[in-house]
């Protein structure tokens, strides 16, 4: 039944919270991050037309998932760090679970995560490279990455080697820089360093910049650590990358991208990746993208990388909690 409806899990999750009442709704939106609220809130307003036949879906796959995984007289910390170990192994699990437990405990980082980005940039330019390496490392990648473009150009390519460079930060460490933070903002030992930073996230914040300042900031990390910036470009992606998606991953992505969004960014790219997209779409939905793709008129540049990296950004979100594989060992057919 859930399949007979075409829902993106962004729209479930709206739906799911208008089902909920306006009281409900609130308590579970505390919970959630600025990013996720700004997602939710607007999907909530775009919805449109609600039936009850999407109201029951949504109730339905919601309390198969509760009654699956809710875990009753069980350490929550424990409980989080097993499960989320299972799903997607221990070195991919292990700096998700570390954002997930220090986020429920710092109060001074996660009031960034809500700030104006030029405002946080003002608030930690001053700071020591290093501490500033570090809070870029705790927020999403696309806000470090909006922060950066307010920083100055010279500290740019520093902060990134830095942000590289961190294996790990002690717990004590953190909650003295989140002190720090909070009192800022409002004017035991025995457990392993988070992992934070790394070539991964330098990678992300990269891939979310604009194209030719990330360009010119790999370049500037090459003059002095060659080695550094080799890694880094190793763990970057781009839209051509989504050629090594297999047909199954390339329809979840759609599923999760607007007709808008995929037709702008689809300015420019290779033929092989276009034939790769309408191969994973209804035969319909593919005539009508390719017409429309003819039809649209010239589009600035900047315009297109933005579509592609908001794009990419999807893809790298559903890579993460590994619903999607990039490079699935097969060779790429074009």
């Amino acid at each position: 039944m859930a399949n007979d409806i075409d829902l993106t899990r962004t729209e479930r999750g709206a739906l799911l919270l208008f089902a909920l009442g306006q009281e409900r709704a609130t308590a579970v939106l505390r919970h959630m991050g600025p990013r996720e609220v700004q997602l939710i809130g607007s999907t909530m307003a775009t919805l449109g037309s609600i039936s009850p036949e999407m109201v029951d879906v949504v109730l339905e796959e919601f309390i198969v998932a509760v009654r699956n995984q809710t875990a009753l007289g069980i350490d929550s910390e424990e409980y989080i760090r097993s499960v989320l170990t299972n799903a997607l192994g221990a070195d991919k699990a292990s700096s998700i679970i570390d954002r997930i437990l220090l986020g429920g405990r710092s109060k001074g980082i996660e009031q960034l995560k809500w700030m104006d980005t030029r405002a946080i940039a003002d608030l930690v330019r001053s700071e020591h490279p290093q501490i500033v390496a570090i809070i870029l490392s705790l927020l999403d990648s696309d806000q470090a990455a909006d922060i950066m473009m307010f920083l100055p150009e010279n500290m740019r390519s520093d902060l990134l080697m830095r942000i590289a460079s961190i294996e790990g930060v002690q717990p004590s460490a953190l909650r003295e820089l989140d002190d720090i933070m909070e009192k800022q903002l409002t004017g035991g030992e025995n457990i392993k360093s988070s992992s934070i930073g790394g070539i991964n996230t330098a990678a992300n914040i990269l891939n979310l910049m604009e194209g030719a300042v990330s360009d010119v900031l790999l370049e500037e990390i090459a003059e002095s650590k060659a080695e550094l910036a080799q890694k880094i470009q190793d763990k970057m992606f781009v839209f051509e990358d989504l050629l090594s998606l297999d047909n199954r991953g390339m329809e979840k992505l759609l599923r999760e991208v607007s007709t808008d969004q995929l037709l702008l960014a689809l300015r420019g790219v290779s033929d092989g990746l276009k034939n790769k997209i309408f191969g994973s779409m209804s035969r319909r939905a593919a005539e009508m993208l390719r017409d429309d793709l003819e039809a649209a008129p010239p589009t600035k540049l900047s315009e297109v990388e933005m579509a592609q990296k908001d794009v990419l950004a999807i893809a790298r979100k559903l890579a993460d909690s590994g619903e999607i594989n990039f490079g699935g060992g097969g060779d790429v057919l074009i």
